[in-house]
């Protein structure tokens, strides 16, 4: 499998989860970026085009418990964050969006914390 392909197959599986994925201001859209060093996740309500926030695991909170950020422990720690400012904000309902991101490993750890945090997706 060659790069072009491999950009095609991504793309495909940001437009499967994309065309069922919408933000609203009751359920806003939980959106999820993973590079190998960083895990970026922010909240976002579609119908005004405004992200509501963002954590990230370049924020000081973060970086102060994990030492590299591109783990399982980093990205738990990123959704609990989320989580818990999800809460501050109002937010108990989102929904996932994992990008084009395979669901297994970061973004599960991810996920996981966040739910434990109390949001509901």
């Amino acid at each position: 499998m060659d790069r072009r392909e491999k950009v095609e197959a991504r793309d495909r599986r940001k437009r499967r989860i994309r065309k069922k994925i919408f933000g609203t201001k009751d359920k806003p859209r939980l959106c999820v970026y993973k590079s190998l060093k960083e895990i970026y996740v922010q909240i976002i309500n579609d119908t005004d085009g405004k992200v509501l926030s963002g954590v990230s695991t370049l924020n000081k909170e973060i970086k102060a418990e994990v030492k590299y950020g591109g783990n399982v422990k980093a990205a738990k720690k990123v959704g609990e964050h989320i989580g818990k400012i999800a809460s501050g904000l109002g937010i108990m309902h989102v929904v996932f969006d994992r990008n084009w991101f395979k669901y297994p490993g970061r973004i599960k750890a991810l996920a996981h914390g966040a739910r434990e945090a109390g949001l509901i997706f």
